[in-house]
């Protein structure tokens, strides 16, 4: 048994008949941008959802961690289960409610994509302007993302998670 995709209008109708939004976002994502009154259930922790009485509806931020975990959800609940089709980003163009928290830190791959982006931008403006030793700059920050996508473990990211913005309490 599949989990069936639902759009926004048809997951809030869903919820108004006593159906639960579980958000599977890690926790800065929720903490920064959540659907009212949905529960949070990271994937990565996510073993079983028992106790919960009512048609369960998963969400992500765009339908396709959803998606791609699909048999993972089933298998957590018993329970009549969906997806909702392009997740939080969809129940807003719906006009539906979310709660954005601006204060807290953007979530970290976002944060190493601007970082890496600029360190990149900033590398090939140097070496075409003053100097071409310059394109070293852009050529570690390629390795270290080469680095990070074989070993799992992104240098930048730990580094980035001591900066002051990222010292946050997380709702």
């Amino acid at each position: 048994m599949s989990l069936a995709p639902v759009t926004a209008p048809d997951a809030k109708r869903l919820v108004e008949k006593g159906a639960i939004l579980v958000d599977i976002r890690d926790s800065e994502e929720h903490a920064r941008q959540r659907i009212v009154g949905a529960r949070h259930h990271p994937l990565d922790a996510l073993t079983t959802l028992e106790g919960i009485p009512a048609p369960i509806i998963f969400h992500c931020r765009s339908g396709r961690r959803t998606a791609d975990n699909a048999a993972r959800l089933r298998a957590a609940t018993e329970n009549e289960a969906y997806i909702l089709e392009g997740g939080i980003e969809a129940w807003r163009r719906a006009g539906l409610p979310v709660i954005e928290d601006r204060t807290q830190p953007l979530e970290m791959g976002r944060q190493v994509q601007i970082a890496a982006g600029t360190l990149v931008l900033v590398g090939v403006l140097l070496g075409s302007f003053f100097a071409p030793r310059f394109y070293v700059l852009s050529g570690l920050v390629g390795a270290g993302l080469i680095f990070a996508g074989l070993s799992g473990w992104c240098g930048m990211a730990r580094l980035l998670d001591l900066m002051p913005w990222n010292r946050r309490e997380a709702v």
